[in-house]
């Protein structure tokens, strides 16, 4: 790797240790809209979410790591929700499947029957 690469590698781990921990009181959450009916399932759902971010750049970085915080923290906050996992692929193209190890994985495990619901920031993360 040469020395561009080792610094975009150090800048990306710089942005992902400021973002760990994070107090989300600082930061500013858009609601998804509320979906009739959503919540009112008595028996426990597995719930995991997929993130990805299409670019390799800082700013892409920023929100991965933000999304996969978010994630995590509201999943396990929902009564009668089990926290499954992030799925995530961090500068993929969404293009296609095949370089998609997180959505491919996330594919099987729900065809395993591992995983009742997922959340993702936007439907255009599944294209």
């Amino acid at each position: 790797m040469g020395s561009s690469g080792v610094e975009a590698v150090d800048r990306k781990q710089k942005i992902r240790d400021r973002y760990k921990g994070v107090d989300a009181s600082e930061l500013e959450v858009i609601p998804a809209k509320a979906v009739e009916g959503f919540g009112e399932s008595t028996s426990v759902r597995r719930v995991a979410a997929y993130v990805r971010v299409s670019t390799d750049n800082d700013e892409q970085t920023s929100s991965y790591e933000l999304q996969k915080n978010y994630y995590t923290e509201y999943i396990k906050a929902q009564p009668g929700w089990e926290f499954v996992g992030i799925y995530d692929d961090e500068g993929i193209n969404g293009t296609s499947l095949e370089h998609r190890k997180g959505m491919q994985q996330l594919i099987e495990d729900c065809k395993a029957g591992k995983i009742d619901l997922v959340l993702t920031k936007s439907i255009a993360r599944f294209a």
